[in-house]
């Protein structure tokens, strides 16, 4: 989710036997699905609490990403602790803060910063040395540790495998800090859930950072409610999968229903390796997977919308088609606001590419609210780029200066550097000469 699309790992892979920690995955280099959001985001509570929401709370608790089944609950008992430790970017104590404080309203969870030692750290380091320990993550999570330097003591042993965890005492999140604000935000939001909570992701689902197709990077009502769940004063660590359900009052059972050939078909489409063929080639065989499946939620419209992500330069046709089969399925789904805005920022980009400044205009006007109440920065910017493109190809470059200036502060904090905002300018600028060049 450059936007980057943050390409999912299924886990980053330890030294040796199963992966220990869970992760947000890396950058892919494409334009695509947005980051998260500085301050302030806040979503209306979810209101099924019923069945459906202690169904997706067994099937994201009793597993991890890597597809391992888990035998016991594992969470805090008692206060939370938070402390941050290393190179520790501008940004993150307010974002922090916000985050904890949602935590606690909205989740219900006694959580605090500390500047001591914590029940979890958050240690920033360098992305290079991440890489390193992890390649395909853009952040981690590992039990059982306080710091990078315990974590390479202890890679690969069963002191920092999850599924041993029986009870959660201690646990460290690392996240780079050579990256952009609202990338540290992500890792924060969706690494503390997880560090928290559930450790498996559903591509299923539509509303959640708990998700890997990472359309929202930010915990929305319903991760809070899943989250205040897993404090329930009903459950507690070291029970069993039945008699978690037992208590909740659902079925025992704990299972995706997705295919792990899609899944891994999905990953090698998005990823940052293999031929532009070979990543066509995959997302056709993921889509034909779904199809097959009868799936007609998140993960039917995610296979549509990579087809379109993939096809866009080759093939605009076939993308924009791709594009609005997939917003025609997100346009049905329950939360999936936010993914409608996606949708319409890929067709208005190859609307401005296509000489339709108008058609361009237009979609970003109606997408632009929708992600200013989601307070994504990093994808607002790139709708405001857009526009500004498409009103200067209508003759109207001083609102387009304008445009230009007001995007600025929101591609700071969601690009970075200056170097990468300009990037994201010429990128977008290049979809406009490609129109003027027929």
């Amino acid at each position: 989710m450059r936007l980057p699309l943050l390409l999912a790992a299924l886990c980053a892979v330890a030294a040796c036997g199963e992966p220990a920690q869970v992760s947000k995955g890396g950058p892919t280099e494409e334009m695509g699905v947005g980051f998260g959001a500085p301050g302030g985001y806040r979503l209306a509570p979810v209101a099924d609490t019923g069945s459906s929401l202690t169904r997706d709370f067994m099937d994201l608790t009793f597993a991890m990403e890597s597809g391992r089944s888990l035998q016991t609950f594992s969470r805090f008992e008692g206060p939370v602790t938070v402390a941050m430790t290393g190179s520790v970017p501008a940004t993150a104590s307010r974002d922090l803060a916000a985050l904890l404080g949602r935590l606690r309203s909205e989740a219900g969870i006694d959580i605090a910063q500390t500047s001591g030692p914590a029940a979890i750290t958050v240690e920033f380091t360098g992305r290079s040395e991440l890489r390193r320990l992890a390649p395909t993550a853009a952040c981690f999570v590992v039990p059982n540790v306080g710091s990078l330097a315990e974590f390479r003591r202890k890679r690969g042993t069963d002191a920092v495998d999850w599924a041993l965890v029986t009870r959660r005492e201690r646990a460290a999140i690392f996240i780079p800090a050579d990256t952009s604000p609202q990338e540290i935000r992500d890792c924060l939001h969706e690494e503390l859930a997880q560090a928290l909570g559930p450790l498996n992701d559903l591509y299923r689902l539509t509303d959640s950072v708990f998700n890997d197709d990472n359309f929202h990077s930010v915990l929305t009502g319903y991760d809070m409610a899943i989250l205040r769940l897993t404090y329930s004063p009903q459950i507690a660590s070291g029970m069993s999968l039945a008699e978690v359900a037992a208590r909740l009052g659902t079925a025992p059972v704990a299972r995706s229903g997705t295919s792990p050939d899609w899944i891994r078909e999905i990953e090698t489409a998005l990823g940052r390796t293999g031929s532009p063929a070979a990543r066509k080639a995959a997302v056709i065989r993921a889509l034909a997977l779904a199809e097959a499946a009868g799936w007609q939620d998140n993960r039917l419209a995610f296979s549509h919308f990579a087809l379109g992500r993939l096809m866009a330069a080759s093939d605009p046709a076939r993308a924009q088609d791709a594009f609005r089969r997939a917003a025609g399925i997100y346009s049905r789904l329950p939360g999936a606001e936010l993914h409608l805005a996606h949708v319409d920022m890929q067709i208005a980009v190859l609307a401005l590419a296509g000489g339709l400044p108008e058609e361009a205009v237009r979609l970003a006007d109606r997408a632009i609210p929708v992600v200013r109440r989601h307070d994504n920065p990093a994808l607002l910017a790139s709708l405001m780029l857009v526009k500004a493109e498409a009103l200067e190809a209508l003759g109207n470059p001083a609102a387009a200066a304008a445009l230009r200036m007001d995007s600025a502060p929101y591609a700071r904090y969601g690009f970075g550097s200056e170097g990468m905002v300009q990037s994201r300018m010429r990128k977008v600028a290049a979809a406009a000469e490609s129109a003027e060049r027929g």
